[in-house]
């Protein structure tokens, strides 16, 4: 009888240690997403972290659940995991205070052409989840030939897909913010430099700046470069959230 209690004590021991275990594994794995460090199978220091998460269901669940607390959205791309901010999380995203500074604008309608902007560079890379195909690279004339056709596409139908006077006269704004910006300003090298609030280029060189700070883009000789965690959060836009922004570029009501 006393064998089978230090048996069955022992197994419980064994169990706890496993879950103790488990979990400064999942921790350890969420530690390094909010940090933005490498969590991948081809990354030397964190390959058997990723392997844990793919292949221990329990350390799986904790690491879901930890980041499903703390608001933020998991997902894994081309054997690696990312993580980024959950919508209105007010720790680990931005507020609309906090964006206008990090991109360099002032006013709430030039931080919604920012955003604008930003859908129109990850539509140049992908349009939908039947086609994994991306561009290698894409330069700011580009991105404003994009923005021009989309803007004109979607104030044409807008009194149809928009859902209330609000959502119409936001975009009516941003097309007015748009059209009356020129397509450059400055002269000689200010024009290939300059990212400012004064032209076309400027803005969408403004947030191309931001991209790369992210980390999600990298410049080079006038291109930019999708980097993996970019392309993964492209995929995962278009896989599992794409928003209200995506219905009316699609001219979804």
């Amino acid at each position: 009888m006393g064998l089978r209690r230090a048996a069955i004590r022992r197994m419980r021991e064994t169990e706890t240690e496993m879950e103790d275990k488990n979990l400064s594994k999942a921790l350890e794995i969420v530690s390094r997403l909010l940090t933005g460090e490498e969590v991948g199978r081809d990354d030397k220091g964190s390959a058997g972290l990723y392997d844990e998460y793919v292949n221990n269901g329990e350390v799986y669940d904790i690491t879901v659940e930890i980041c499903r607390k703390l608001n933020l959205l998991v997902f894994e791309h081309e054997n690696s995991l990312y993580a980024c901010a959950g919508e209105n999380n007010r720790v680990f995203g931005y507020t609309n205070d906090e964006m206008k500074k990090e991109i360099g604008v002032r006013l709430n309608r030039e931080l919604f052409l920012c955003y604008f902007i930003i859908y129109n560079i990850i539509t140049r890379f992908y349009n939908d989840t039947g086609s994994y195909t991306f561009a290698e690279y894409i330069k700011a004339e580009e991105v404003i030939h994009a923005v021009d056709g989309s803007l004109s596409s979607v104030r044409s139908g807008l009194s149809v897909v928009a859902l209330n006077e609000v959502e119409e006269h936001s975009f009516k704004t941003i097309a007015l913010v748009w059209e009356d910006l020129p397509m450059m300003s400055g002269s000689g090298e200010d024009v290939a430099v300059r990212a400012a609030r004064g032209s076309k280029l400027g803005f969408v060189k403004m947030t191309f700046n931001f991209l790369v700070k992210q980390g999600l883009m990298l410049e080079q000789e006038g291109r930019y470069y999708p980097k993996k965690r970019f392309r993964g959060m492209v995929e995962h836009y278009f896989e599992d959230y794409k928003g209200r922004l995506y219905e009316i570029m699609k001219g979804e009501a």
